[in-house]
């Protein structure tokens, strides 16, 4: 089974995978061809040898002359179907739809509302294009990814200053594993919104490198050269070295034999006593700003937010507002709770959580791909649920009841056994 491992660990952005795709051997023509399908003008694409603190690395040059910088999502949507791009387009469309939804989340309006700004420029749409003509041209089986720097501090952009990581990025890493970064890195923007996209988008799964055996390596290079610091992101290709069948940890999730009975793991991930249940009972708020709380929760980067309706003394009804967060969010969904809501304290606990093991699978219902997660005890498939986001998408498309698209999502997974369904990897399907 073929395997690719993206280290995002020093972050991650479009030209970085672009450059590392190169140096990991993917032919220059491969990506070339892709972006001058949906360039409508002329794109000069070069590679070359560059230094990022003391390691070797390839950049990835894209020229494009474009006089528009702005564009809406129909925009880019328009530009993606209309190219011939056979096999790329699904996956760069899912690479955007995921920027729209994140950015219309983060501002509150719809994903066809949004206007890109520097990613609706050309040569960020080739830098989406070129990554997923690449992995494309891979064909792997599973594409695992690190956590994710996504850096610190604050960063100017055409909606004002905004902390690192940018809502956006940081809606986009929702529930994957991410941090601020190694000891001693910069403070600075080191996972881009296009980056974030499309990790979100190619990862059959998170953790660190698998047991594998590389045939390429490739480093590609960011933009900026911080003194004292790579900035580059690593791509390992090659074969799995764990043998069909056998225990073994991957992608920070365990996979266990059912066959070998109990062994020296649950079959389930424990995170260690870190994560933190951050709440405030609120009685005084009005409660159309509520959804717009959970929102604010979301975006500062915790992993879940939720409401639960309580009595409080002297009878009167009220609500506590729960975050679920990492302790490097925590400071930032504190401050949520004292400016979005009335609350004058809040308090907190840490927890353990137990997950199981789980992996995406994609069907088809009416011709629109509809991602399911699969989670797995002991080996067995123990519960599947279709993507709400991708039902939804699916049910205007083809103007359908989306509980009927829902059922019909149910079924096609039933249909098709858990080991041996589609996963969510790139593909020249």
């Amino acid at each position: 089974m073929s395997v690719v491992w993206v280290d995002a660990s020093s972050g991650a952005s479009g030209d970085m995978l672009l450059g590392a795709l190169l140096g990991a051997g993917v032919p220059l023509s491969v990506i070339a061809s892709a972006v001058d399908a949906v360039a409508p003008e002329p794109v000069d694409l070069a590679a070359s040898p560059v230094t990022r603190g003391a390691l070797a690395a390839t950049r990835c040059h894209v020229e494009i002359a474009d006089s528009v910088h702005h564009r809406t999502w129909t925009d880019v949507r328009a530009l993606l179907t209309g190219a011939a791009l056979d096999g790329v387009r699904d996956l760069a469309l899912r690479v955007f739809e995921r920027l729209a939804e994140a950015e219309g989340a983060v501002h509150g309006i719809s994903p066809e509302e949004v206007h890109f700004h520097e990613v609706g420029a050309l040569d960020a749409i080739a830098d989406v294009v070129g990554v997923c003509a690449g992995f494309v041209h891979l064909g792997a089986d599973e594409v695992v990814v690190s956590p994710v720097a996504v850096g610190s501090g604050s960063i100017r952009s055409a909606h004002g200053s905004l902390p690192v990581p940018p809502p956006a990025v940081a809606r986009l890493l929702t529930g994957v594993p991410s941090f601020a970064g190694p000891p001693g890195h910069p403070e600075m923007e080191l996972c881009t919104p296009t980056g974030a996209a499309l990790l979100a988008a190619l990862a059959t799964s998170w953790g660190d490198q698998p047991a594998m055996t590389a045939r390429a390596i490739g480093v590609g290079a960011g933009s900026r050269d911080p003194e004292g610091w790579s900035n580059t992101l690593r791509l390992l290709i090659g074969d799995s070295a764990v043998r069909p069948g056998a225990e073994s940890r991957h992608g920070g999730e365990m996979r266990a034999d059912p066959a070998a009975g109990a062994g020296s793991f649950p079959p389930w991930r424990e995170t260690a006593p870190t994560e933190l249940v951050i709440e405030a009972n609120i009685d005084d708020l009005e409660p159309r700003l509520i959804p717009g709380a959970l929102d604010a929760l979301l975006a500062a980067g915790a992993n879940d937010a939720w409401v639960t309706p309580i009595l409080m003394k002297k009878g009167r009804p009220a609500y506590t507002l729960h975050a679920l967060t990492r302790p490097d969010a925590a400071e930032a969904v504190r401050r949520v709770f004292f400016r979005e809501t009335s609350t004058i304290g809040v308090r907190e606990h840490e927890v353990v959580k137990h997950a199981l093991p789980r992996e995406m699978l994609t069907v088809s219902v009416g011709g629109h791909p509809i991602a399911v997660k699969a989670a797995r005890l002991d080996g067995e498939v123990v519960n599947l649920q279709p993507e709400w986001d991708d039902v939804a998408r699916a049910a205007a498309a083809l103007d359908r009841p989306a509980i009927d698209v829902l059922a019909d999502a149910k079924a096609a997974t039933a249909e098709t056994s858990a080991p041996s369904a589609e996963t969510s990897r790139p593909s020249a399907d």
